[in-house]
């Protein structure tokens, strides 16, 4: 009775590049070369190759591989500047989205990743000589301040890195995915419009970021583009900055309650200051969205979790981590260019607004 997995070589053991060989009738060298991923093969005899491979069952020693290509099949995810400890991190739906968009797209790549934080400088420092020593093959980078120098450095040190979000310093050689922030919120600005809402605020995140820059300009300038009513509108909307936690969200919805006791209608720049927003609102017995329509941005899992369920603008984040997997491990060796994708937002419509 074989109580053992056929191992496609008849003899029991694992199969071999030697096996291979054999099946698919050319050289050890030959197999070597398809499986390393290296080109100047025939499309033929890469092809009867793979075949061979399948027939067999072989599976490369990925140890063995990374001596021969110098690549440790592994990537990279450095989280930079997002808070001191992990689990700070992880309360933000945010991360959570991309980290599973990141391992969803290494997969079926046969690619690992590993989680690296980056807030400070002894930080930055031990990420850079990890990737120095060849211990990931690239970086997908998530910063969350606009002064943040580990873009640089990564640049500077030759590492293959791509940002979520385009590089706050212009001319950085790297690789991008960001979304069409301003027309996001221009999305917001224009749905409350259609609602009748005529008095309204705004919270941003922090000063910094410039995603939230451009969220809360976008949700301006639509504001005022109209003329008339519009534009008076636009001259009255008031902007208090928070810092993208629920808390900050309370924080800024109190300032606006007290100076515009009036509002009705308020935009965040993320969805967790939108839900902070909704409770300061429901603690002064405002209804939601029949006094005040609240609206927020990213379409996270706070967003399904408020009550009323929030309308907000969604940001494909996963996709765009995808996105970044692509470009990190795609990227064709004669390119020299950086390039920028850029994805557009979605307005999801819910209770809130």
């Amino acid at each position: 009775m074989n109580s053992g997995g056929s191992s496609g070589t008849g003899t029991g053991t694992a199969p071999t590049l030697e096996d291979v060989a054999r099946a698919a009738g050319v050289s050890r060298a030959t197999v070597s070369r398809v499986v390393n991923g290296v080109r100047n093969v025939d499309p033929a005899i890469a092809e009867a190759v793979r075949r061979a491979v399948a027939a067999t069952g072989y599976v490369p020693n990925r140890a063995a591989r990374s001596l021969v290509t110098r690549r440790s099949g592994a990537v990279a995810l450095v989280v930079s500047g997002a808070g001191t400890e992990t689990s700070e991190v992880f309360q933000d739906p945010f991360f959570g989205r991309v980290v599973g968009g990141v391992v969803r797209a290494l997969r079926p790549r046969g690619v690992h990743p590993v989680l690296l934080f980056a807030d400070s400088a002894q930080d930055r420092a031990e990420a850079l000589a990890h990737l120095s020593r060849g211990g990931a093959d690239g970086a997908l980078l998530v910063t969350t301040h606009g002064d943040d120098p580990l873009p640089a450095m990564l640049a500077e040190a030759g590492i293959p890195t791509v940002l979520f979000a385009r590089p706050a310093t212009p001319g950085l050689p790297l690789d991008s995915v960001d979304l069409r922030h301003g027309e996001g919120g221009a999305l917001a600005a224009r749905h409350l419009l259609a609602r009748g809402r005529g008095r309204l605020a705004a919270i941003g995140g922090p000063a910094d970021v410039a995603a939230s820059r451009e969220r809360v300009a976008g949700f301006r300038d639509a504001l005022g583009g109209g003329g008339g009513a519009v534009g008076a509108v636009a001259g009255g909307v008031r902007v208090v900055d928070a810092d993208f936690t629920v808390e900050g969200g309370e924080h800024a919805m109190r300032m606006l309650l007290a100076e515009q006791p009036d509002l009705d209608g308020v935009f965040a720049a993320n969805d967790l200051m939108a839900l902070g927003a909704c409770l300061v609102l429901r603690e002064h017995g405002r209804r939601i969205p029949q006094d005040v329509a609240v609206i927020g941005f990213d379409d996270s899992s706070a967003a399904t979790a408020s009550r009323p369920r929030l309308t907000t603008v969604r940001q494909p984040v996963e996709d765009m981590a995808a996105e970044m997997v692509r470009l990190l491990l795609d990227r064709a060796p004669d390119r020299t260019e950086p390039e920028v994708v850029l994805f557009d937002g979605e307005l999801v419509i819910r209770d809130s607004a």
